[in-house]
Order: structure tokens, then C-alpha cells, then sequence
């Protein structure tokens, strides 16, 4: 009897820690192949459940409101990391529990944005354009195509995300994107609302891409990979990049300070940096990897395709967005007096 009940207690227990083995994401929708989660479930014999949000300041603002205990990994883009790390929101990485780090190209090792790698770990990155039907008016190649009522040339959509709008906007007059002062902001907010009310209005980067391709708007202001993705779908599509300039991203894996399960996140970081695995994710939603390792792995054709590795020249004229600390309430005031106009 007594036997009986040990093996019991010790099934139970077994039990118990095999139901532990569960994974919380928290991530952009349409970024992470169903085949790679189920993969990493098969390995490491665990759960992986995911849950979306559609840009970085939606993701902050529901961590900061009680979701910190709810995931365990979070995708965030380069300067929001900093905002969550002044905030104790992310935990640091122990890495020698991530020896795959060694495949990152150069640029994305140590990243101004994180010196040392110490609480993210680059996983996809890219650039914010246009993507436009060919057919009808030719478009110039300018933001002023959003921005200025005379160069409009049919209907088109914005990008539902602060930063990168009046990044846009700022861009277009000639400004940084990170550009604190009064009167480039005031530009900026008069400019958008201005092509807010002559739009279809907002939307995210996926569903502006899906607006193109049904042809229900000519342009949409979207991300490089949903662009890529789209012109795959209908040739009549393409991307550009404003000859005044944009922006260039990094989006991240980075694990939560509460998170419950950060054995597991760690194995999960180290896994999406293996060479073949990378290169998945990079195949099926073609944005460009920061994984020297895994360009072998990589679809020829998407490593010489300009619209996800963007030219010398084109690059130079890209242009990260930095956090701004204190001064960040200055753009979430202007995206409040955006929206409500």
C-alpha cells in the first residue's frame, strides 16, 4: 500500500512538471511559423502558446498593465527595449544558456540599443516604405504621396503605430525621426491629420498589405516583409522606399523579469538561432535575417531581393528610432490629438 502511494505522489509529481512545460509569446501577428513552434514543442516536449499584438506600444502598455506575469518572451523593437529595461520589465539574459548568440552578424552583436546583448537578442529586421499597386498614376517616390493632397493618387491606408507615422511625416519635411522640438512635431501632426482625413485610415502593416492586394487601396504604408510577401502574390505590386529617407528596425527576443518559465525562453532564443531554424522564419515571412549562419539557408532569391536587403546607398539614408525617455509623452500627446481629430 504504502508502495502504491509513493508511486502515485511520484506520478503525480512527474505530471505536475511535465504540465509546467509551457511557453508564453507574446509577439507581432504573422512572425513565427506554425512549423518552427511545432518543432520546438516536439524537441523540448513542451507547450507553446502565443498570443498578438500589432505594434510596440500596444505590447508595453499591456505589460505594463499586469501582463508582465502573463508571457515569457516579448518581441520588442529596438527602442522600446530601452523603455523596458529603465522599467525592470525584462530580465537579463544568461548567456551561456544561448551559445547559438555567436551566429548573429556583427552589426546586431552588442547594439547600441543593448550593449552586451544583455536582455535582447535580434531576430528579425527591416525597413518601413510603401507598398503600391503599378497600375494607374504613376507614383513619385516620395512620401508626398501620403502627405500632400496634389500627389495623391488613389486611395490609400496608414500605419496604425505612433512612432513610425511621425517618423514618416518627420522624414518628409527633412527632420529626424526622433525629433523632440516644437515645430517639426506640430508639422508632423498637421501633415498626418491632413492624410488621415483623405485616407481609408489606419490600419497594421498586415492588413494594409491584404488592402493592397484586394485592390480596395492603391498604396499602404507597411513593413518590408508584408510588402515582400505581397509582391510574391501579385506582380502588379511593388515596394519603395521615400527617396527622402526611412526607417531601418530591428525587432527582438527578449524575456520577461516575471517570466515563469525562463529555462525554457532561454532554449527557445537559442533554438530560433540555430542556422536552418532561422532561416524558416526568414523563408516564409521574408524579412531579413540577422543570422550570418543562416543565410546559406536562406532562398537565394530573397537574399538578392532589394525590398528585404536593401541597397548601400538606400541604407544610408535609413534611420533607427531612438527611445526618448521622458520626452516619448511628447509623440503619445500627438498620436492622441491625431486620433481624435
Amino acid at each position: 500500500m504504502i508502495l502504491r502511494i509513493c508511486w502515485l505522489f511520484l506520478l503525480a509529481v512527474q505530471l505536475a512538471a511535465r504540465a509546467e512545460q509551457k511557453l508564453n509569446i507574446f509577439i507581432y501577428s504573422e512572425y513565427l511559423p506554425a512549423a518552427v513552434v511545432a518543432e520546438f514543442e516536439k524537441r523540448f516536449d513542451c507547450k507553446v502558446v502565443i498570443d498578438f499584438y500589432e505594434d510596440s506600444e500596444a505590447m508595453l502598455a499591456k505589460i505594463q498593465t499586469g501582463g508582465a506575469s502573463l508571457y515569457d518572451i516579448v518581441v520588442p523593437t529596438d527602442y522600446i527595449i530601452t523603455a523596458m529595461v529603465h522599467q525592470k520589465l525584462l530580465a537579463p539574459l544568461r548567456l551561456a544558456n544561448i551559445p547559438n548568440l555567436k551566429n548573429l552578424e556583427p552589426t546586431f552583436k552588442s547594439p547600441p540599443y543593448d550593449p552586451g546583448n544583455k536582455y535582447s537578442v535580434a531576430y528579425q529586421w527591416g525597413t518601413l516604405g510603401i507598398m503600391a499597386r503599378k497600375s494607374g498614376t504613376p507614383l513619385k517616390n516620395s512620401w508626398s504621396v501620403i502627405f500632400e493632397p496634389k500627389d495623391q493618387a488613389g486611395p490609400f491606408l496608414l500605419l496604425d503605430s505612433p512612432r513610425d507615422t511621425i517618423g514618416a511625416a518627420l522624414k518628409y519635411k527633412g527632420w529626424s525621426m526622433n525629433s523632440i522640438r516644437p515645430e517639426p512635431l506640430k508639422t508632423a501632426r498637421d501633415l498626418i491629420i491632413g492624410a488621415k482625413n483623405r485616407s481609408l485610415g489606419f490600419s497594421n502593416t498586415v492588413g494594409g498589405k491584404n488592402k493592397v492586394l484586394d485592390k480596395s487601396a492603391r498604396l499602404a504604408v507597411v513593413f518590408s516583409g508584408e510588402a515582400a510577401r505581397g509582391m510574391a502574390e501579385d506582380p502588379d505590386t511593388y515596394f519603395f522606399i521615400p527617396r527622402e529617407g526611412s526607417e531601418i528596425w530591428v525587432d527582438n527576443l527578449s524575456i520577461l523579469a516575471n517570466a515563469a518559465h525562463r529555462d525554457l525562453a532561454e532554449k527557445f532564443i537559442n533554438f530560433v538561432l540555430e542556422p536552418e531554424i532561422g532561416a524558416k522564419i526568414s523563408n516564409e515571412y521574408q524579412f531579413a535575417t540577422p543570422n550570418a549562419a543562416a543565410k546559406k539557408f536562406v532562398d537565394s532569391k530573397l537574399l538578392s531581393n532589394p525590398v528585404i536587403y536593401p541597397d548601400a546607398q538606400t541604407m544610408k539614408n535609413l534611420e533607427f528610432i531612438r527611445d526618448l525617455g521622458g520626452d516619448s509623452v511628447l509623440y503619445d500627446q500627438l498620436w492622441t490629438s491625431i486620433k481624435s481629430q
